[in-house]
């Protein structure tokens, strides 16, 4: 069975950026698809953006486009969350989860039921 681990800087100043990694312990059917999540205080766990590991293809929820970046490291099975521009709304749990392709047109959609292996999650706060 596939396993997430997330790491990454855990408190950043307002206006900054920092970056978390997710890597999985192999690569498989079930992680053709990698994504970020998050969950803040008092709120529904939400996507943030989707990579295709075996394409090029990445995805972002439309409220978070603009500061956060996905990205990967296909040899490392690792895929990587930049967020730029650090608003204290930012801080929460974020998770790293993996699930298989969908079949025609977006392969890795922002929602969560796609997703069957997650991650312990990292918390992420962010100070002003």
């Amino acid at each position: 069975q596939v396993h997430l681990r997330e790491s990454g800087e855990n408190s950043a100043q307002a206006g900054g950026s920092l970056t978390l990694s997710c890597e999985a312990s192999a690569a498989a059917f079930g992680t053709q698809c990698m994504g970020w999540f998050r969950q803040a205080p008092g709120k529904e766990r939400e996507g943030i953006a989707t990579i295709y590991m075996l394409g090029e293809r990445t995805t972002y929820a439309d409220s978070m486009k603009g500061r956060f970046t996905i990205s990967r490291d296909t040899a490392k099975h690792t895929v990587y969350l930049q967020i730029i521009s650090l608003q204290s709304e930012d801080s929460g749990v974020y998770y790293c989860a993996a699930g298989p392709a969908l079949i025609g047109g977006n392969p890795c959609l922002t929602g969560a039921r796609q997703y069957t292996v997650w991650g312990q999650g990292t918390q992420v706060t962010v100070s002003s």
